[in-house]
């Protein structure tokens, strides 16, 4: 456990780069309230817990070294991901918003999109296994890898919740219909630029 810190300073720096799960808990926050919110960040990290489960047990590297599943894995994040964008660029053709609901929104539907934007993202488990090991000696338990992976899930969990915080508190400027005309047409540009930049990684 000497190299925790190291470790926990790293997972920071990867947890506040935003990505597609920052995308899709903005969205959920100031569209949804900071319930939707929330639910949308557990369903982050409640997915970077089954991740790390899978690594710790081996299934994750089965996934990863076999290629055809992998890409199945890959390709199902780029779809998901442009599902999304695709709902976005249809609320934005529409036009129609209805009020902007309280923050005692149901939560379902973020804890859904959370989740699937996560579980469907590769790079996860490749962190998990090929990042989280160099922190890690050859012979280091399966409940230690798995104490390394809940930390991570737990600092993205509280990341997200700051950021649904910090949004909730601007949300009433998104009752604007051409507000949220322009943020339906930036979230869809960013998702399909985030499914993008994965279909082209290797």
């Amino acid at each position: 456990m000497s190299s925790y810190p190291q470790f926990l300073l790293f997972a920071t720096l990867l947890v506040v780069i935003p990505g597609a799960d920052f995308t899709v808990v903005a969205k959920n926050t100031l569209t949804g309230g900071a319930r939707r919110g929330a639910w949308a960040s557990v369903g982050v990290s409640a997915s970077n817990v089954v991740q790390g489960a899978a690594a710790v047990a081996g299934l994750g590297a089965v996934v990863v070294r076999v290629e055809p599943l992998f890409q199945a894995v890959k390709w199902a994040g780029i779809l998901y991901l442009l599902y999304l964008a695709l709902e976005s660029f249809r609320s934005l053709r529409r036009g129609e918003y209805p009020p902007i609901p309280d923050a005692s929104a149901s939560g379902a539907g973020g804890l859904r999109q959370g989740f699937l934007s996560n579980i469907t993202n590769p790079k996860v488990l490749v962190f998990y296994l090929a990042v989280l090991p160099q922190f890690l000696g050859p012979s280091s338990p399966p409940l230690t890898l798995m104490a390394y992976a809940l930390s991570h899930a737990l600092l993205s969990l509280l990341y997200l919740l700051l950021v649904v915080a910090l949004l909730n508190r601007v949300r009433r400027f998104f009752a604007s219909r051409r507000v949220r005309r322009a943020l339906d047409a930036t979230t869809g540009t960013v998702l399909v630029a985030l499914s993008a930049r994965l279909a082209l990684e290797h």
